[in-house]
């Protein structure tokens, strides 16, 4: 028996659909109505120009056409199959998402064909984990297949909902047969390239304010301004990583090491400012000048945590093979954690970036990062 939670998307936003895909027409509809192109119409005579902004008119109608057709197909049913708990926590994240769920019931594989007509599910998601449930998944599945359902695996569904990886369910051939994880030659040069450009431009547009913040950090408590601290970097390569201080320098004398957390009582008054704005980073642009990082990428750890999470979790070592970043896509999506559990999530997000290294996902990333710095919203 298999459990099935059938989910059917509900979005009532035609007339937002339908003004998202006619949008670029109207800009060009508009700047010919106001003179921002130049008139047709004494070369071509105002038949030749009245048609041209009929034709121009169908084409912005077709490409609503097109566009609303297209979301419709992708927001058609769901049905997500399985009683692992990767079932549940998916149906719980395409409700969170706007999937409006029909609720769960069991049902026999040979079921499914016909569930899926009587629900008009045009997506089937696998959530099972036992071989031989799967095994008879897969028999029941081939009529949705030749029906047009596109049948999904779990992980890779929840990847594409979440922006992350399920590292708890990946088995090792996943990642052998995955594809992704190879940033090519090309992007890689572009990438330091673009290090090397914005580290640059981070020192000299904040150099005015290095001193003082140094300053303020000398008067607000004792100790040096710059705190400077191992760890570990790409393949596993130890580094030394420079930070402003923002907290007292006897912060772990009594507990030892532990992770920052938010309204973390170690950190000093200005020290405080500096991590809300995230100030307290930019000497890491000389890490990233050194080459010891990049701007975007996993968070690099301390090496006492970095031992500790390698025994309690499967596959951490692997966010050790890219560069580690300034800022991350971690970072950027999950907030300061300071539990093992919060350490597999940031986990998951690290191994989505590696999976999906790009030159579009780094600019995103530090797009991300500069309302962070704009708007505060560090702690």
């Amino acid at each position: 028996m298999i459990r099935a939670t059938p989910y059917k998307i509900i979005r009532p936003k035609s007339l937002k659909l339908a003004a998202e895909a006619t949008f670029p027409g109207l800009l060009v509809l508009a700047g010919w109505r106001f003179g921002l192109f130049p008139d047709i119409a004494p070369v071509y005579g105002p038949i030749a120009s009245a048609a041209f902004m009929w034709i121009l008119a169908i084409l912005c109608l077709f490409s609503m056409i097109l566009i609303l057709m297209r979301r419709q197909k992708r927001d058609e049913g769901l049905m997500i199959l399985g009683m692992d708990p990767l079932a549940l926590d998916l149906c719980r994240r395409a409700a969170a998402d706007g999937m409006v769920g029909y609720g769960e019931e069991t049902i026999d594989c040979h079921e499914i064909n016909a569930l899926s007509i009587e629900r008009g599910s045009t997506r089937i998601v696998v959530a099972e984990s036992d071989p031989l449930d799967r095994q008879q998944l897969a028999t029941a599945l081939i009529d949705c297949k030749l029906r047009g359902v596109s049948v999904e695996e779990a992980s890779s569904f929840h990847e594409r909902l979440t922006r992350k990886l399920w590292v708890k369910k990946l088995s090792p051939d996943w990642w052998i047969y995955s594809d992704g994880f190879q940033p090519s030659r090309v992007y890689l040069w572009h990438k330091r390239a673009l290090d090397i450009l914005c580290a640059s431009a981070m020192i000299l547009i904040t150099a005015p304010v290095l001193l003082l913040i140094a300053i303020a950090i000398k008067l607000d408590s004792p100790g040096p301004s710059i705190f400077s601290q191992e760890r570990v970097g790409f393949h596993g390569v130890k580094f030394t990583l420079y930070k402003f201080r923002s907290m007292k320098t006897d912060a772990e004398a009594k507990s030892g090491p532990q992770w920052s957390s938010e309204g973390d009582d170690r950190a000093t008054r200005f020290g405080k400012v500096l991590r809300k704005y995230r100030l307290d980073e930019i000497p890491q642009a000389f890490n990233v000048l050194r080459g010891d990082m990049s701007l975007a990428g996993p968070r690099p750890e301390r090496p006492y945590f970095v031992d500790m999470l390698n025994q309690r979790v499967p596959n951490y070592s692997l966010r050790h093979y890219a560069k580690p970043g300034i800022t991350g896509w971690a970072q950027v999506l999950y907030p300061y954690g300071a539990t093992v559990e919060d350490a597999i999530e940031k986990l998951q997000y690290d191994l989505y970036y590696i999976k999906h290294m790009s030159f579009r996902q780094d600019v995103l990333i530090l797009l991300k990062t500069i309302s962070v710095v704009l708007f505060g919203r560090g702690i």
